[in-house]
């Protein structure tokens, strides 16, 4: 049996590059984008709530260092928080078509993602409220699943924005050759 040429049961390497379908491009307009969306919406709304309700009561009642900790994590937790609803919301609007893949692409829309760890060492981490503490932690998880996503995106729509280069590139050098002698 030809490994080869043996339907579906093909391996990988043996499928063409422009053959391969493109996972990643319906990933964005699928239901688990939808259940993500959702559950980083969630999460900013419950995170605000916190910080600016009883976050605040439990802030006082910490030690100096803690309150310290406190307010540097809650200000990494809002940042991180904040381009993970950017990601996701420049997303939906692409798959809404209120923006195309190349628009969102270009530097005026594109949300720079960057890891952002706690802020504090473990041991002081521990003397923070125990909500302050479950809701970074679940902020490192999303950022962790949209900076996967970002990059498989970025990855796949590299080809297309060189190809798209490379033609007008070849354009511009034809338009030089004709023009300049």
């Amino acid at each position: 049996m030809n490994r080869q040429t043996d339907g579906w049961k093909r391996p990988f390497a043996a499928v063409a590059p422009q053959q391969a379908v493109p996972f990643i491009h319906r990933l964005t307009a699928s239901p688990a984008f939808a259940d993500l969306f959702s559950q980083g919406m969630a999460l900013v709304e419950e995170a605000a709530a916190y910080l600016d309700g009883p976050g605040r009561v439990e802030a006082r009642a910490l030690s100096r260092m803690a309150g310290l900790a406190y307010a540097t994590e809650s200000m990494r937790l809002t940042t991180r928080l904040m381009q993970v609803a950017s990601w996701l919301l420049l997303q939906r609007a692409v798959n809404e078509g209120e923006l195309t893949a190349r628009q969102a692409l270009s530097d005026r829309h594109r949300v720079r993602l960057a890891r952002q760890d706690l802020a504090c060492a473990p041991e002081l981490f521990d003397e923070l409220p125990p909500t302050l503490r479950a809701l970074s932690r679940r902020s490192l998880r999303i950022q962790e699943r949209v900076i996967h996503l970002d990059r498989g995106l970025l990855a796949a729509r590299a080809p297309e924005a060189f190809s798209q280069a490379s033609a007008v590139a070849a354009q511009v050098a034809r338009l030089r050759a004709a023009f300049s002698g």
